[in-house]
């Protein structure tokens, strides 16, 4: 039970953007917050190293896109964000291959220069599969985009991700497929699009500042000792392990990242690089400098492994199929029935958001939580 005189107003459990925007509302509104984390530093999965003078995104390529301008401006009253736009490249047994699929892509799979010649030779691959209801992933995206860029830049990556043939995964993980008809190297359509000068801890330490911060802490070591610190809790942790489990764990996908520091200035020419092929087992290669247009001596490359996830590991992405989403659903009845805990964030809620997702939702539940 949440003690009534307890030191501080909030818990936040989770010091990811989650925890660390509803901490920083909660301070201005004139709230005392104690923020714990697990892990030995604070900041979640944008967290940065500093290696050879160069931010190291240690949990993979984090690149800030939103088309909301409140958020843009509030990420960058604590740090300044830089222009950098992401165009990753694609490597399928040794060729290249522009992303998202564009003009460039299409020039350099058939060598048509048109957009009605792209058109007609994807309808054409379309047509010749004829699948009325597509059954399972690989049948929905030969339906949406042909042969040639399915098993060429979709089908390796996507099995690599998920750990699981193609024509096993539901068709609706695919409900649409990017496809532009312009030579635009873009990966996203939003407005706003950049990295923070200087790297992400500059924004989380702003949004924490101030803020006590317990680090190398696990909750539920002592849950009784922490609940009792606080009158409410955030909870930003796995939202099926708060309930103890008792309905079932929630599956995850997790990720394995090897860091590799390059005695060469420049490594691969490009920040992401995808790896769609099946054979090669990681799903892409980051070269961080290349975020904030670095020059340094030195550059370091992080190989990204997908894995099966266990309570060993970190969970990064939900398995947000059907069965999954059921089990969810009883845990969330749960948690809306609590009225001194505040769920919130990817595993809380078991979706995958964007950053600008999680801060924007973070932002709703404290005017909600505050009835402002």
């Amino acid at each position: 039970m949440i003690k009534s005189d307890a030191m501080y107003d909030y818990l936040v459990v989770g010091s990811g953007l989650f925890g660390s925007v509803f901490a920083h509302e909660a301070k201005k509104r004139g709230k005392s917050c104690l923020v714990i984390d697990k892990r030995a530093h604070s900041g979640g999965n944008v967290y940065c190293e500093r290696v050879e003078g160069i931010n190291v995104h240690k949990y993979g390529a984090h690149i800030f896109h939103t088309n909301d301008r409140q958020i843009w401006d509030y990420v960058n009253s604590f740090v300044e964000f830089n222009r950098y736009t992401n165009s990753p490249l694609a490597n399928y047994k040794g060729t290249l291959y522009n992303l998202p699929f564009n003009m460039n892509t299409f020039y350099q799979l058939w060598k048509v220069k048109t957009p009605d010649e792209a058109k007609a030779k994807i309808q054409s691959q379309i047509d010749q599969n004829n699948t009325k209801t597509p059954s399972n992933l690989e049948e929905q995206a030969i339906s949406l985009i042909g042969t040639d860029i399915y098993y060429k830049l979709i089908k390796g990556y996507t099995e690599k991700q998920w750990g699981r043939a193609a024509t096993d995964l539901p068709a609706f993980i695919i409900k649409r497929l990017p496809v532009r008809y312009t030579y635009d190297n873009n990966y996203f359509d939003d407005k706003y699009q950049g990295i923070p000068i200087g790297g992400y801890n500059k924004l989380t330490e702003g949004l924490l500042s101030g803020i006590p911060v317990e680090l190398g802490v696990d909750y539920f070591d002592d849950r009784a000792h922490w609940d009792s610190m606080a009158r409410q809790i955030v909870f930003t942790g796995n939202i099926d392990q708060y309930y103890d489990y008792q309905f079932g764990k929630l599956e995850y996908r997790s990720l394995r990242f090897e860091h590799t520091v390059y005695d060469q200035q420049n490594y691969q020419g490009n920040a992401v690089i995808n790896y769609t092929e099946r054979e090669i087992p990681y799903t892409r290669t980051i070269e961080h400098k290349h975020f904030e247009f670095g020059t340094q001596d030195k550059t370091v490359v992080t190989k990204e492994y997908p894995e099966e996830w266990t309570p060993a590991r970190e969970a990064y992405y939900p398995v947000n199929d059907a069965k999954n989403t059921e089990l969810y659903l009883k845990y969330k009845a749960l948690s809306d029935q609590e009225s001194e805990v505040i769920f919130g964030g990817r595993l809380a809620e078991y979706k995958y958001y964007d950053m600008h997702q999680i801060i924007g939702s973070a932002l709703k539940k404290v005017k909600v939580h505050f009835k402002e």
